[in-house]
This record gives C-alpha cells, sequence and structure tokens, in this order.
C-alpha cells in the first residue's frame, strides 16, 4: 500500500495550527501551564507530549472508523445520547469562550507590540476573518503549512540563543513549593483535556473527510511531536524571562531582547496564528449552530463575532487564565473517556 506522507504532513500541520491559538503562540498559555512551576513544568510538558501524540492520533483515528464529521457525533459515542446533549451544549459555550480570548489575544498583540489600541487588533481580525468565511477555508489549511514550520524555527531559534545565556540551568532547575508543585502536577491532564476537548471541532471533520488510517496515525504523530517540540522550546525560552507571568506576550519579549532584529517578522507569524486559530473555531462554532439554529452562515457568523468581541474586552492575560484553567477541568471527563474507550475496529 502506498504511504501517504503528504497527507500526513497536511493533517500535522492542521493539528499543529488548531492547538497553537493565541495563548499557545503568544507563550501566555504556556506560562500558565507549564513555565511558572519551573523544573515540574517541564515535566508536565513531557507528559504532555506523549498524550499529545497518543491522544490525539487515537482522537482522529477514532472519528474516521466511526464515522462521524462533528464533534457532537463524537460525543454522542464517547458520553452516549443523553449526555453528549449537555457536553456539545458545554463544548458550544467553550469554543465561543477560547474565540473571545483569542479575539483578545490579537488585541494584546497590537497593544504591548505595536503600541497602538487593542480595537485595531480585534476589528482588523474580525473583518480578516469574515473575507475568509465567505470565500471559504480551504486557503486556511494551506496557509498553516506556512505557518507551523515558521513557528517552530522561531521557537528553537530562540532556546538556542536563551540555553546560552548565563543563569540558564539555575532557572531551569528552580521549582516552587508544595502547593505549586501539587498544581504544575496536574496541569498537563487540564491543559491536553482542554486542548483536545476542544479541538476535536476541526480535527474530527478533517479525520472524517481524509478516512485513510495509516495517514491519520501519522498526522496525528507528526503533529503531536511537533506540538512537543514547539512545547520545549517556549518553555526553555521563557524560564529566561523574569517576572515571566507579567507579560501577556512573554515570547515577544524574548524576542524583543535576544534577538530584535526578527521581532517585527515574530510579531507577523505570531498574529497569524492567532488568526487561523480564531477561523478553525468559527468554523466548528458555525456548523455546529446551523444544526441548531437554522440561520444562514453570515448571520450566525455575525452573531459568534458580537458576542466574542465584547468578551475579548476584558483583559487577555486575565481572560486566558480564568477560562482555560476552567475549561481544562470541564474537559477532563472527555479525555478519560477517549483514553479508556478501545480504538474501533475499521469498518
Amino acid at each position: 500500500m502506498k504511504r501517504n506522507w503528504t497527507g500526513a504532513f497536511q493533517i500535522a500541520a492542521v493539528y499543529v495550527g488548531t492547538v497553537v491559538g493565541a495563548g499557545f503562540a503568544t507563550g501566555r498559555e504556556i506560562v500558565e501551564f507549564f513555565s511558572r512551576f519551573g523544573f515540574i513544568g517541564f515535566l508536565g510538558i513531557l507528559v504532555s507530549g506523549y498524550l499529545l501524540i497518543s491522544m490525539g492520533s487515537k482522537l482522529m483515528r477514532t472519528a474516521a472508523r466511526i464515522n462521524v464529521d462533528t464533534y457532537q457525533g463524537f460525543n454522542e459515542f464517547l458520553f452516549g445520547k443523553r449526555a453528549s446533549g449537555i457536553i456539545n451544549i458545554l463544548m458550544l459555550l467553550m469554543l465561543l469562550g477560547v474565540t473571545s480570548v483569542m479575539m483578545s489575544g490579537a488585541g494584546a498583540v497590537f497593544e504591548e507590540q505595536l503600541g497602538t489600541p487593542r480595537n485595531y487588533g480585534v476589528m482588523l481580525t474580525i473583518i480578516l476573518s469574515v473575507i475568509v468565511m465567505y470565500f471559504g477555508t480551504k486557503a486556511l489549511f494551506a496557509v498553516n503549512t506556512l505557518i507551523v514550520p515558521a513557528m517552530i524555527m522561531f521557537s528553537l531559534f530562540l532556546m538556542v540563543l536563551s540555553v546560552s545565556l548565563p543563569g540558564f540551568t539555575e532557572a531551569f532547575i528552580r521549582t516552587e513549593g508544595t502547593g505549586e508543585y501539587w498544581k504544575g502536577a496536574f496541569s498537563p491532564f487540564l491543559y491536553i483535556a482542554f486542548n483536545l476537548g476542544l479541538s476535536q471541532a476541526v480535527l474530527v471533520p478533517v479525520a472524517a473527510e481524509v478516512k485513510d488510517d495509516w495517514t491519520i496515525k501519522w498526522g496525528g504523530i507528526f503533529g503531536g511531536a511537533a506540538l512537543t517540540i514547539i512545547l520545549l522550546s517556549s518553555h526553555l525560552t521563557m524560564i529566561m524571562l523574569p517576572n515571566l507571568e507579567t507579560y501577556d506576550i512573554p515570547m515577544a519579549a524574548v524576542m524583543r531582547k535576544v534577538a530584535s532584529s526578527f521581532h517585527w517578522v515574530f510579531i507577523l507569524v505570531v498574529y497569524a496564528e492567532i488568526f487561523t486559530s480564531v477561523i478553525g473555531n468559527i468554523y466548528g462554532l458555525e456548523r455546529q449552530i446551523k444544526k441548531i439554529i437554522p440561520l444562514n452562515t453570515m448571520t450566525i457568523t455575525t452573531g459568534i463575532f458580537a458576542v466574542s468581541y465584547f468578551a475579548s474586552l476584558i483583559h487577555y492575560g486575565t481572560l486566558l487564565s480564568f477560562l482555560y484553567p476552567l475549561f481544562g477541568y470541564v474537559s477532563l471527563v472527555f479525555l478519560v473517556l477517549l483514553w479508556a474507550k478501545p480504538l474501533p475496529e475499521i469498518q
């Protein structure tokens, strides 16, 4: 049988592009779940890497094998018909919340890095998103195949510069108190539950479209490995940033400090990742809302943007720190069931 390596790499790019949203690309999400815990956070990333590879691949392979093309159908398989109705409503609200965080992240890029009003970033994202939604989302996957390698290269580049700075060893082995230790130990599971629970809005229909089990399996493996590399390199970079929790976009702060000549290029890559993730979320939201309320695409999209815009007025760091861990707890049952359920036979 011919191995479709190109298809596997395309799925990997979509997987990475879906998970690398505003919080991941800016570094704020990695700080919240890992880097603030020091060495415990590093161990947490290793656990997360294993789960990203194994559970991400299993999610997509399961979706293809049971022949569902929406997260509604996938949750029905995991939770059963009765419970899945409640879970799907929660998922809808979570996707809306994360879209708001990403909008706020776009505003934070403009405010913290460009010195312009945050509304400029939010409004530009809305305008560009409407254009893409109008003309279709096929080009979005092509964009991810360019942006994802750029993000990986920048992360590795910053890591190489950071590990050579004096004081790196001390920063790497730093640990927090007992209370923080337990938070850090639990963080990987919250992080993976949250990300996979929400990523199914994009990954399930992609897997249903591809169908080939080998391609999906290796796409999940490559995508999970790439995400692990970005997580590790970003963590090893940001632990060298004093008071890292005070920055909305810590990765850009490091770039400005150690390689200022590439700062603006990096900001463009970060914004592109935020934008592609916003589109992915809106795509998943629009498909699900249309099943509940029979409205046209632009009406639904306008409603999503209206809600996201007003929620994005809340400070980015505050919004992310509150919503992401909360969504992680909500999604823990999803992760446990995904792990426990055996992979269905190929039909």
